[in-house]
């Protein structure tokens, strides 16, 4: 059995393939289909975009597939960037250093350079035409001051994670894995897979 993760991003694929190591299923990324173009993100909700993603790969591919949309909500700026946190600041912000400082400056003018934040990650699941799983994992923290840590991907050096002392940036990818907002939601599609999908249990 063959399971698409439906995601051009090599650090989220990384990710991925390391929460559902050990299933009796093959794990296919975007490569195997060289032909399918990517689809227009124009959801209002990480649950929007990802179901619309798995639909978008599962029907051109035939392929049972898994989608994800994930981001930063900061809540001093109103839940933004929100489902635009890879495309925050436009081409002006093309770097995450640059979305960084972008970011810092609405913190400044907010009033709330430290503010409370969450990463949010929607995930879908889809066979042919129908949605057949969906979930959301969470995890809360704050704006750094700075960007710390070399680790993790995206905004995760600027997330501080209240339980470890430090941001997401600065821990390792084994306790990021462990509290993730890609973590808890792609433990519950294991759990999804090997109870009511029926995956033999061997990992």
């Amino acid at each position: 059995m063959r399971l698409l993760i439906a995601t051009t991003n090599p650090n989220k694929v990384r990710e991925i393939r390391a929460l559902l190591s050990g299933l009796p299923i093959e794990l296919a990324t975007l490569d195997a289909y060289p032909g399918v173009d990517a689809p227009e993100e124009t959801g209002r909700t990480f649950e929007e975009n990802a179901r619309a993603k798995a639909l978008y790969y599962a029907g051109r591919t035939g392929a049972l597939t898994v989608a994800e949309d994930s981001g930063l909500e900061i809540d001093a700026l109103g839940g933004a960037p929100g489902v635009e946190s890879a495309r925050y600041g436009g081409a002006a912000a093309a770097t995450y250093p640059e979305k960084f400082t972008r970011l810092r400056e609405a913190l400044r003018r907010a009033g709330a350079p430290e503010s409370t934040a969450r990463f949010v990650c929607a995930v879908a699941i889809a066979r042919g035409d129908a949605t057949i799983f969906e979930t959301r994992g969470t995890v809360e923290g704050r704006i750094a001051p700075a960007a710390r840590g070399a680790g993790g991907f995206g905004y995760d050096p600027i997330f501080f994670y209240p339980p470890y002392g430090c941001t997401l940036g600065e821990a390792t990818a084994e306790q990021k894995a462990a509290v993730s907002h890609r973590g808890q939601a792609f433990r519950a599609v294991r759990v999804f897979l090997t109870t009511d999908y029926r995956l033999p249990t061997t990992a």
